[in-house]
Order: structure tokens, then C-alpha cells, then sequence
């Protein structure tokens, strides 16, 4: 079967066949009105090929539905609900329209999952490879805004799920990767099983589009709410800045995956530097009044409570199973 090259379909004919079947019209410009009770929330992000991913093992769907949870996730954290998404894609003479098109499959899938109303998209040429570039708002209720409130010291820290996980699967694809460059051997591919949850939080991560609403019913409004893209110790800095105060994260609480710490000792890796630095986990952490303790622990069951706010004098640290507090140190990329 031949394949189709953009030169050949043309701009505006391409998307309009990205959107076939998909349930959104093709729009110049996304926008959603507000009844005076909620106000807008604005995120962008942009993926680059070489950078943020490798086409040699990511698969284009899932790449495409990464895409929109990068966005996706920090409209979460400010609680707020997805309204619109626009997508840019810089597309490079290597690539024809059958790839786009599952980049475009994976996109829509998640849209839909994560309750977007409207959904716009640009194509333009790129010299340097696939550049994904994602624009998302969200709206987010008055009510909501203003039980928001200033964090306190002993303030709880929540992750929505574990750590280091997206880290060590992109190792374990990098190694193969390494392996499959000395063969050249398109037959042999490797049996990745072992691994599997670990590949799967790095080409595929998911969050539940449930969070914001499930938390506005139980009345647990989080002072803070952070996206973890970046590894945790970026995401308690950039609370401890916002907050003006400390933060405690304890080494004993972290949530690690199955087959974290065999895989860490056979690539030489530490899974906490993995968690705290590795990035790309796509975790939502939210600060949570300790009198919300008792409710958040029944209600919110897949969070993990790994620390606290603390006097602005203790500054970021982490405190190891002895009670030692090590400064937290984050490059953030």
C-alpha cells in the first residue's frame, strides 16, 4: 500500500480527515463561556522529538494520548474541569499521514476520555523532527476557588499513585533499544512482560478523570495541587516556594511499583533518586488540611500520603527511616 504524504493531501484536507469519525468538527479556534461562576484555566506544554520521547519504541497512539495527559493533568491540579484543547504539530518530511493519524487516534481518544467539548488542531512543517505542541483550559467553579485555601504547617502531601515507575520503564526501552542498534535484528523483539507495568506508566500514563469531582463531593479542597512530571523532589520545591513554608517527605512512605527495587539493582539505579528526579510520572499530588485526614484515607484509597508541610525554617527535605533530613535538590529536567 503506498503511503500518503502530506505534499500530496494538503493542510486543511489532512485534518479534515483526522477528524473524521472522531465526534469533534475541525475548529479554527476553541473557546467555552462562563455563567459568571466559574473563571478559566489555562495550561500549554510542548513535546519534542529527541527530548521527550524517542519514535524508535514510542508508539505513535500512545504518544499521542501522552500528549493530551501532559495537559490534561495540570488543568487537574488547579481543579478545574477540561473544556477545550488545541493541538500544533510540527510534522517533518519523515513522517506520512498514516503515523500522524494514530498520533491524531490517540489524541481524540483521550479527549474524550477526559471530557473535552472542543478540540482544534494546526499541521505545520518541522526541520527537526515531530514537535507536539498542546494548549488545554479548563473551568473551575468560584465555590471551588474560594474554599481554597492558604496551606498551614502539618498540612498533608498526597500522590495519586506510585513513583519512579515512568523512569526505570524508559530504562528498560533504552536498554533494548542499545541491544537492538548492535543486532539490527528487526526479528527479535524483546519480551518486555517482566516489566510491563513500568513500560506502560512511561508510554501510556492514565489519571482518573474523576479526581476533581470526586473531591469537590467529599468536600476535601486541596490548598495546593501540583502535576509530577518532573519528578517529585521539583514538584515539593515549587510547593515549598508557592507556600512559603517546609516541607517533609518521608522516605518510608513513598509508593514504589512491583519489580521497582530488582530492576533498580540490575541497572544500578536507586529507585528513590528514580522517584524523586526521574520525571515523567504524570501523579497528581494535592496538599490536604489535616482535618480532612480521617475522610481523605476512606475516600481517596489509590493516594498515598508521603509527608507534610512544615515550618518555613525546616525548608524541602527528605527524611530518611532514622530521622535524618536531607536537603531535596531538584534540576527539574
Amino acid at each position: 500500500m503506498t503511503e500518503e504524504k502530506f505534499s500530496e493531501i494538503g493542510r486543511v484536507e489532512a485534518i479534515r480527515r483526522l477528524f473524521d469519525g472522531t465526534g469533534y468538527r475541525p475548529a479554527e479556534k476553541c473557546r467555552f463561556g462562563t455563567s459568571g461562576k466559574s473563571y478559566p484555566v489555562n495550561v500549554s506544554k510542548v513535546l519534542l522529538e529527541g527530548t521527550d520521547f524517542d519514535l524508535t519504541y514510542f508508539p505513535f497512539k500512545h504518544l499521542g494520548y501522552k500528549s493530551v495527559i501532559y495537559a490534561t493533568g495540570e488543568i487537574y491540579a488547579a481543579m478545574a474541569h477540561p473544556r477545550t484543547l488545541s493541538l500544533t504539530v510540527g510534522v517533518s518530511a519523515k513522517l506520512d499521514f498514516k503515523q500522524i493519524k494514530e498520533l491524531w487516534t490517540g489524541v481524540s481518544t483521550a479527549a474524550k476520555e477526559h471530557g473535552y467539548q472542543e478540540l482544534a488542531l494546526d499541521l505545520i512543517p518541522s526541520r527537526n523532527g515531530l514537535c507536539i505542541a498542546v494548549s488545554a483550559a479548563g473551568e473551575t467553579g468560584m465555590l471551588t476557588a474560594r474554599r481554597r485555601t492558604e496551606g498551614k504547617s502539618m498540612d498533608l502531601i498526597c500522590i495519586s499513585d506510585n513513583l519512579g515507575a515512568a523512569f526505570m520503564g524508559m530504562q528498560v526501552l533504552e536498554r533494548e533499544k542499545r541491544r537492538f542498534e548492535k543486532t539490527r535484528d528487526d526479528s527479535a523483539q524483546p519480551d518486555l512482560s517482566e516489566y510491563r507495568h513500568l513500560v506502560g506508566s512511561y508510554l501510556k500514563p492514565e489519571i482518573n478523570p474523576g479526581t476533581v469531582s470526586q473531591l469537590e463531593e467529599a468536600e476535601i479542597i486541596p490548598s495546593y495541587g501540583y502535576f509530577v512530571t518532573r519528578g517529585l523532589a521539583d514538584a515539593v520545591k515549587r510547593l515549598s516556594r508557592d507556600s512559603g513554608l517546609g516541607a517533609k517527605i518521608y522516605v518510608d512512605k513513598l509508593p514504589f511499583p512491583g519489580k521497582m527495587f530488582d530492576l533498580g539493582k540490575e541497572m544500578n539505579i536507586d529507585p528513590v533518586s528514580a522517584a524523586l528526579n526521574g520525571g515523567d510520572d504524570c501523579r497528581l499530588m494535592f496538599t490536604v488540611p489535616i482535618g480532612k485526614h480521617d475522610r481523605f484515607r476512606h475516600d481517596f484509597q489509590t493516594f498515598d500520603i508521603i509527608g507534610h508541610l512544615a515550618r518555613p525554617e525546616v525548608g524541602s527535605v527528605l527524611v530518611t527511616p532514622d530521622g535524618v533530613e536531607l536537603p531535596l535538590k531538584a534540576q527539574g529536567w
